[in-house]
């Protein structure tokens, strides 16, 4: 009993830790022009929080903070972002350090996903159907404009 309580207890630890990161990190977002000095103090926050509740930040996250002096990242502000081959450059202004990250297209980004290629193959039909009975249609339109004609002379 004493050990659900406990795993129970951790989830939500690292829930609540979670959700206060990307708080603190949107008040980072937000502050950057009016309060440099406040950003790099909700980034710490953020990086202690993450590191004694033991949760990892998203890419996106780490990506937004330098490694090196932990300072929040806005591209043409504080840092310089170039694409080199394939790597991404990251140059930070403040304490001019660089940080490289892999570029590489995403192989999931390129290949349908099932649901995909269902809902294309679905619509598909639906054309051929619709073209076939608007042939259909047409035909039988025809052949009765056809008869009527004939009909018409024939009187």
């Amino acid at each position: 009993m004493a050990q659900y309580r406990r795993k129970k207890n951790k989830d939500l630890t690292k829930k609540i830790a979670e959700e206060r990161i990307v708080i603190l990190l949107a008040l980072a977002e937000d502050n950057f022009k009016t309060h440099p000095d406040r950003t790099k103090r909700y980034v710490g926050l953020a990086r202690t929080i993450s590191m004694r509740s033991r949760v990892r930040l998203t890419r996106d996250q780490k990506r937004r903070i330098c490694k090196h002096c932990y300072s929040w990242l806005v591209p043409g502000n504080n840092c310089r972002i170039r694409l080199k081959g394939s790597t991404v450059l990251t140059a930070c202004h403040v304490c001019g350090k660089m940080s490289y990250y892999p570029y590489y297209e995403r192989p999931d980004a390129e290949k349908e996903t099932e649901g995909q290629k269902e809902l294309k193959r679905n619509t598909e039909a639906e054309i051929k159907v619709e073209t076939k009975t608007g042939i259909e249609a047409e035909i039988k339109a025809g052949i009765e404009a056809k008869t009527e004609i004939e009909t018409e002379t024939e009187n």
